[in-house]
């Protein structure tokens, strides 16, 4: 799994240092957007062609390291 890691990385003038995906000017975030869209991972390939499928992966995995903490905020309906 760290190879897909390796697909991401941020830069200082790209986007404000925000990851990014095989240093092209396209963010994660993009690709998780598309994701929770509603998105396949084959439609998202098919309409930006310069991703691969791992790059996708790479996205979710990179998100869920970033998300993976032991105290998670979250709203309450108290």
């Amino acid at each position: 799994m760290d190879d897909l890691l390796n697909r991401i990385s941020s830069k200082a003038g790209i986007f404000g240092g925000k990851p990014i995906i095989r240093g092209m000017r396209f963010r994660v975030v993009d690709v998780l957007e598309m994701l929770a869209n509603g998105m396949t991972k084959e439609q998202i390939l098919k309409e930006h062609p310069v991703l691969e499928a791992d790059d996708v992966k790479a996205c979710l995995y990179y998100a869920m390291l970033k998300l993976n903490h032991p105290v998670i905020y979250a709203r309450t309906t108290d």
